[in-house]
């Protein structure tokens, strides 16, 4: 037991678990089986703040996630609702901000396209990609993000930011996605969006015409036809572009692609099985969902 007091300051715990035979969970549990309360506390603060700063808004539920492991390690027992308690009681749960600005345009003179994935099952990547625009109020005024997604891992493959609404930046997205694909993916790809003019004219449809994609589009104004592009919305400025002062164009394109980035690298997904988008880009079949669907339809749609 001696040994054991003896100081190894140059030696990482990995090399010492390897001498004295026993796993890095074993070490951390007893390292840490007698701290409780505050001193506990404490070292779960500290990691939700190590992983706030690059994820600045990410909410309980991933934080849990990824911290889960880190705490067995340390031998500290916390459940999610332990979790978020204590964050609650720290003011460090999120608030969602809703504000509504109108960004389709949809009575043009261009053709609007029937919706093909109302029913459709999406089981692999780059069968669909939905795109949309958002807008993001920063310190230089409205400024206009341009998405396209993979629906079936939610990674972004394209994006775009302006100062306006014209075609050629939703373009620049799409063109930015096409990189990806090594060929023309024929009738195999769908991109699916709103009824907007930046989607409908000739400037965007060309283009996916030379690649042999097949276009579809919402056919109502119901958020629900495009859930996946709402929620990517939502995502990437809540957590990580709300927050940040931005006071030029070259700024905005700058923290966006860093945002990008975080969350299609780092970020779980509820939506697919827990995986980060660029994780689950990489998979075939169905995703596990890890959320619930707490929308009930009303009785007389019931009875429809």
């Amino acid at each position: 037991m001696q040994l054991l007091r003896v100081s190894y300051p140059h030696l990482r715990v990995r090399r010492i678990t390897g001498l004295f035979g026993f796993s890095r969970q074993a070490y951390y549990q007893h390292s840490h089986r007698l701290i409780k309360g505050d001193e506990a506390d404490k070292q779960v603060l500290d990691l939700i703040e190590g992983v706030r700063k690059d994820h600045p808004r990410m909410g309980g539920k991933k934080l849990y996630w990824l911290l889960k492991e880190e705490l067995g390690q340390r031998g500290i027992k916390m459940g999610r609702d332990a979790l978020f308690d204590l964050m609650a009681a720290n003011h460090l749960l999120i608030r969602k901000r809703r504000r509504k600005v109108i960004t389709t345009f949809s009575r043009h003179r261009f053709r609007k396209y029937p919706n093909l994935i109302k029913d459709l099952v999406v089981l692999r990547p780059n069968q669909v990609w939905v795109a949309d625009i958002t807008y993001w109020l920063t310190e230089a005024g409205y400024l206009y993000i341009s998405l396209i997604t993979d629906a079936y891992s939610h990674r972004i493959v394209g994006f775009a930011v302006a100062e306006n609404l014209e075609a050629v930046h939703s373009r620049r997205a799409l063109e930015m996605a096409l990189k990806q694909i090594t060929k023309r993916m024929g009738p195999h790809l769908i991109h699916h969006s709103d009824r907007g003019i930046q989607y409908c004219c000739d400037e965007y449809t060309r283009v996916l015409d030379a690649y042999h994609i097949r276009i579809s589009m919402t056919e109502n104004s119901d958020p629900l036809e495009n859930s996946v592009a709402e929620r990517v919305n939502g995502i990437l400025k809540e957590e990580y572009l709300s927050h940040q002062p931005v006071r030029s164009l070259e700024e905005a394109y700058t923290l966006l692609e860093k945002g990008v980035f975080l969350y299609n690298y780092k970020r779980p997904h509820l939506s697919c099985d827990m995986l980060s988008p660029v994780a689950a880009h990489g998979s075939y079949g169905p995703l596990e969902r890890r959320w619930k669907n707490y929308y009930k339809p009303s009785e007389s749609g019931a009875k429809k």
